[in-house]
């Protein structure tokens, strides 16, 4: 049964450089790395040190509140680095990769014969979990609460983003088998788009679907936590990508952690956009050798360029990357007249532009010029045209600056996670860091209630 939700606010970006179908498998790197920073909430304890030979699937870190939860290798081969920043905190785990990749060994499991709490410590002990998210805060779960449900979204309408279809293809089975498993622990709720309904992933009795048919953010799992189960104070909701609900499949049926990921390689700069076939953890230089000419005057994006992060070409695959974007910089455009130009190109939500005279564009070639400074915020709903949850962005974005943790707690803060404001960040007039803010509002309300 297969419930439809018809989403009628936000905005679909079409960028020039979508991944086209095309599939390459990188090879092995030399040297793969993990960064604490990419799981939100922890304080990781390293359980390893310089020179010591890990396999793929071993811990390398926990999280000091639990202990539970573990941050494990993607590869096989030694530590070679344990890099610390300002007050020894942990930035960054270098694992140079053995030659023969060798896997901590989990034991193939029968699914039928497992129970929730089975399924869930298996996930502990592989290192999986650390991909969990939980509402409220959006940082990593916490082993040791009990979710009303876990939310799982296979679609992305991002600008760039990669097609679940196109990584899940050929391991279909691998998916409904991570889905039936997860139904161990929790109700599980399923988020799809109208183009999946007849495709192979489907179905899954154990799993409540929902189709969501509407324009980005609608692939976003708060929204169809919105939709469907709404956050009440004190209540826990988990989520996790589609990707991983893969590889928690691949992990019952192999009994080996395996976190190669198939990722969307996209951007205008990019010269094929197509997937690559990685590991998490891979540098950067490795998965776009050969498809850009120079980074100068370009910036490379781990994540789509709505809520990915700006990286070097020497930085690795984040955790939670499902795509690597190039696209241009913006620092060596030099316009004649500057804002006053018709732009009869330019892309624009309002009629600021001459542009809509023309009307939309297959796809844009944007960059990364803000084009304008920070300004007070106008009350004009300009969130909420674009904001598909029942929550007002606006006045929760200001009790987020004045530090009011009742109105946030009354505006609906326990339901919303950084993403859920790229759509308003990217045409906000007033040019505030809409994600940022709310990051930072989840922090100090997590820290306030502990």
């Amino acid at each position: 049964m297969k419930t439809l939700y018809k989403i009628k606010k936000g905005l679909d970006l079409k960028l020039k450089g979508e991944a086209t179908a095309k599939l390459s498998a990188a090879a092995l790197s030399s040297e793969y790395a993990v960064m604490p920073a990419d799981f939100p909430g922890i304080v990781p304890r390293t359980v390893v040190k310089e020179g010591d030979n890990v396999l793929a699937g071993q811990a390398l870190f926990v999280d000091k509140a639990t202990e539970r939860v573990q941050f494990v290798s993607p590869v096989s081969g030694t530590v070679v680095g344990v890099e610390r920043g300002e007050r020894r905190k942990l930035l960054r785990f270098r694992i140079k990769a053995n030659e023969t990749q060798e896997f901590k060994d989990f034991g193939v499991k029968d699914l039928s014969k497992l129970t929730g709490d089975e399924v869930k410590e298996l996930m502990l002990e592989s290192g999986l979990f650390a991909f969990m998210r939980q509402r409220p805060y959006d940082v990593v779960a916490n082993p040791n609460e009990a979710p009303k449900a876990i939310f799982v979204s296979a679609f992305n309408k991002m600008p760039l983003a990669a097609d679940f279809g196109v990584v899940v293809k050929g391991f279909e089975q691998d998916f409904k088998l991570g889905i039936r498993a997860l139904a161990k622990i929790a109700k599980v709720h399923l988020g799809i788009c109208p183009e999946q309904i007849n495709s192979e992933i489907l179905p899954i009795e154990e799993a409540e679907v929902s189709v969501f048919d509407g324009p980005n953010p609608s692939g976003n799992v708060g929204v169809q936590i919105n939709h469907v189960s709404p956050v009440n104070k004190g209540e826990v909701v988990w989520t996790l990508g589609a990707e991983m609900a893969l590889v928690l499949g691949r992990l019952i049926r192999t009994g080996k952690l395996s976190l190669t990921r198939r990722i969307a390689v996209a951007g205008s700069c990019v010269k094929e956009p197509h997937y690559v076939e990685t590991i998490i953890g891979a540098p950067l230089a490795d998965i776009l050798k050969g498809q850009i000419d120079n980074v100068e005057h370009t910036r490379i994006i781990n994540g789509n360029p709505f809520v990915g992060y700006k990286s070097a070409i020497t930085d690795s695959l984040g955790a939670f990357s499902t795509e690597v974007c190039v696209i241009p910089e913006g620092d060596d455009v030099n316009e004649a007249f500057g804002w006053i130009a018709p732009r009869l190109n330019d892309f624009s939500t309002s009629h600021s532009y001459f542009s809509w005279l023309f009307g939309k564009k297959k796809s844009y070639d944007l960059d990364c010029r803000v084009k304008g400074g920070e300004r007070h915020m106008i009350m004009s709903a300009e969130y909420e045209r674009v904001f598909p949850m029942d929550i007002y962005p606006s006045y929760l974005i200001k009790a987020i600056l004045t530090g009011d943790i009742d109105r946030q707690e009354a505006l609906g803060i326990y339901e919303v996670a950084p993403e859920d404001f790229a759509v308003a960040e990217f045409i906000d007039s007033s040019k505030l860091e809409l994600q940022r803010i709310v990051r930072e509002g989840l922090d100090i309300l997590r820290k306030e209630n502990a």
